[in-house]
């Protein structure tokens, strides 16, 4: 009723569908991306996929075929799975063994990265005590200080203790990050209002149940991204295991090293190493990604 009719007197019949079509192109939310988006979201596709793809050709090669060129073929074969079994069977490593110590140190350092962040999130973002500020600055300039700094002092430490080739040595110092405080922090700061807290210590909670009942329900999305981000550190991590394991105890990234000779480097079979340490991660990305995007953005609305 309100500019249609006025449109239809001055301008003619389609004069309407012109003007509502102009202010889907010039924004709103029935936008539609157009050429330009759709070119630069397929070249970040390429990026993303291309070093993927490319380990998988060079998995499925063998060391002559890289001698002479290195690309030797568009598309991977059969002798993929050959590599595969090969590694899988490789008298190097016990390849299940460094699975599950991949797996079993994954998943302790990102559950235990989410409960205790969590709980100093909470007490950095809504709890008022005696140096609050200080302190957590204290914990965001932690991260600026590079990870080579405390290796030296570290490997000493589980040295005296007795750690050296134990997982132990690799699950601890991850318990908790600088990064997963400040996560923490930031998130509850805005997603826990204060009003909840006080209504539920007028009814009886006491501090672990509020931050159990209501702070952890409020932080979920958030938590969900720092597991996968812990998840996926730890599973990729090399450079402190490298040094704290030995290799009859490894993880996945220090079996892979393990495939190299001493005078000879089969890159079709270290390749073929490396896409099977990848394939975990890009089954869970597959499985939890839209899940993962859906809570995040259920809780960024505000409401």
């Amino acid at each position: 009723m309100s500019s249609v009719p006025v449109i239809r007197q001055t301008a003619g019949p389609r004069a309407a569908k012109a003007a509502s079509s102009r202010r889907g192109k010039t924004g709103g939310y029935n936008r539609r991306p157009g050429v330009v988006t759709y070119v630069l979201l397929g070249a970040a596709v390429l990026i993303g996929i291309g070093p993927i793809y490319y380990t998988l050709l060079l998995g499925s090669s063998d060391p002559v075929s890289l001698a002479q060129s290195p690309l030797p073929q568009l598309l991977p074969d059969a002798s993929l799975f050959d590599n595969f079994s090969k590694v899988v069977n490789s008298d190097a490593f016990d390849f299940w063994k460094a699975f599950r110590n991949s797996l079993l140190v994954s998943l302790i350092t990102a559950g235990a990265t989410v409960l205790f962040s969590t709980l100093a999130g909470f007490s950095f973002a809504k709890l008022n005590f005696r140096g609050r500020g200080p302190l957590l600055v204290f914990v965001i300039a932690t991260m600026a200080v590079p990870t080579q700094l405390g290796v030296i002092p570290l490997y000493i430490i589980m040295a005296k203790i007795g750690w050296i080739g134990t997982l132990q040595a690799v699950i601890v110092p991850a318990l908790v990050t600088a990064f997963g405080v400040f996560w923490m922090t930031q998130y509850l700061q805005e997603a826990l209002p204060y009003e909840l807290i006080e209504a539920a210590r007028v009814d009886g909670a006491s501090m672990l149940r509020t931050f159990w009942s209501i702070a952890m329900p409020a932080a979920r999305p958030a938590m969900a991204m720092l597991a996968l981000f812990t998840f996926v550190t730890q599973w990729t991590n090399f450079f402190w295991p490298s040094i704290v394991l030995n290799p009859e105890n490894p993880t996945l990234p220090v079996a892979v090293r393990l495939l190299q000779a001493n005078y000879f480097v089969d890159y079709s079979l270290v390749m073929a190493g490396v896409f099977l340490v990848t394939l975990p991660l890009i089954v869970l990305f597959i499985f939890a990604g839209r899940q993962l995007v859906a809570g995040i953005m259920a809780g960024a609305v505000k409401g």
